[in-house]
């Protein structure tokens, strides 16, 4: 049976949480047109509406690493102090406009200092904008909490560092780390050193894998690595021979079974490749074999999204009602990096009274 049909504003109003969205991928195209013209950085156009056009078509390649390569514009403008502030307190507003509650943001501090910044100016920069974001959605009535995740590039040779600066911040809004850019060819096992030190500091962390590549990403990330969440996972059907039938391999089975989160991003991984449309994109599968699977964007910009976009296509195209929203909701929030007293709190006083009122 197909689920009624849900309204566009009545998605936008449920409570959401994102677990897997990138700070350089979501600026509002407006502000990238303005700041580079402060900065002096020439875009494929200045007009905001067809630039927020020509993110969508390049990014829709099938091919990860050109996907990466439209960074390039907005990384060009994040490079000093009010491009950081601006960007971070925009983002958070954002999301709030969006209905989310709660988000884990992640970018690579590394990729941030062609302008003069060190590391941690990076770092404490883009929190002090996260925190006024924060401020100013609560005065607007509509709170939302944003979390950290710093990110190491896996093709360089500084993802230590980074795991340092996570360790040093995870007082100060960072709430754990993460390994993000070209997955094949770059096993996570490379970084085992980082992660090592983050397992000895308690800090968690997730990492990219089955996107790009397949199951070896997947379990080196878990298996040898100790992530506690998979960057997209999309992959790990692999190991379901029959998804309809649901018998799942060692690998598949360790992952649902103790209740890895997957963080899905349907429009993104129609871009890269990974899956063929809404409507066959794993996630419905994976949801209804029991997997954690959560709900992400990615990189709005460069998607063309926004949490409400994703739910409307799982709505529309995969059939998807407000009970399977509610319940990728739940799974993120479970998931999240935040103490289990807190995860509890926001999804007992927040998300399911949401939900409530919608159905």
């Amino acid at each position: 049976m197909t689920a009624p049909r849900i309204d566009t504003e009545t998605l936008r109003r449920l409570p959401k949480a994102v677990l897997h969205d990138h700070l350089d991928g979501g600026l509002r195209p407006a502000t990238v047109v303005e700041l580079a013209a402060a900065v002096g950085h020439t875009l494929p156009t200045t007009d905001p509406d067809e630039l927020a056009a020509w993110y969508f078509e390049a990014a829709n390649s099938g091919d990860l690493v050109r996907y990466i390569a439209t960074f390039e514009h907005t990384l060009a403008v994040m490079q000093n102090r009010e491009g950081l502030l601006r960007t971070a307190e925009e983002y958070v507003l954002d999301l709030a406009a969006d209905g989310v509650v709660y988000a884990e943001v992640r970018y690579a501090p590394e990729l941030m200092l062609k302008g003069g910044l060190t590391l941690n100016e990076v770092v404490e920069t883009v929190q002090e904008g996260l925190a006024a974001g924060m401020v100013k959605a609560a005065a607007a009535g509509t709170p939302v909490r944003v979390g950290t995740l710093l990110c190491g590039m896996r093709m360089f040779d500084r993802v230590g560092e980074a795991a340092e600066l996570a360790v040093a911040y995870r007082d100060a809004g960072v709430v754990g780390f993460d390994i993000a850019g070209a997955e094949d060819g770059f096993p996570p096992a490379d970084h085992l050193a980082a992660f090592e030190h983050l397992r000895r500091e308690n800090v968690p962390f997730t990492i990219h894998a089955g996107e790009a590549h397949g199951l070896p990403s997947i379990h080196q990330a878990l298996q040898v690595c100790g992530a506690q969440r998979i960057g997209h996972g999309v992959r790990i059907t692999e190991d379901i021979p029959d998804l309809a039938a649901g018998k799942l391999g060692r690998l598949a089975g360790w992952v649902r079974d103790r209740r890895i989160a997957l963080e899905m991003c349907p429009t993104s991984n129609l871009q890269t490749g990974c899956a063929t449309s809404i409507a066959e994109h794993p996630i419905t599968a994976l949801k209804d074999l029991g997997f954690r699977v959560t709900l992400n964007t990615d990189n709005r910009l460069v998607s063309g999204t926004t949490m409400t976009r994703e739910m409307s296509l799982l709505v529309e195209e995969a059939g998807w009602g407000l009970e399977d929203l509610r319940t990728v909701t739940v799974n993120a929030v479970k998931s999240a990096f935040l103490p289990f007293d807190e995860r509890n709190a926001l999804i007992e006083d927040v998300v399911l009274p949401g939900y409530a009122a919608a159905l």
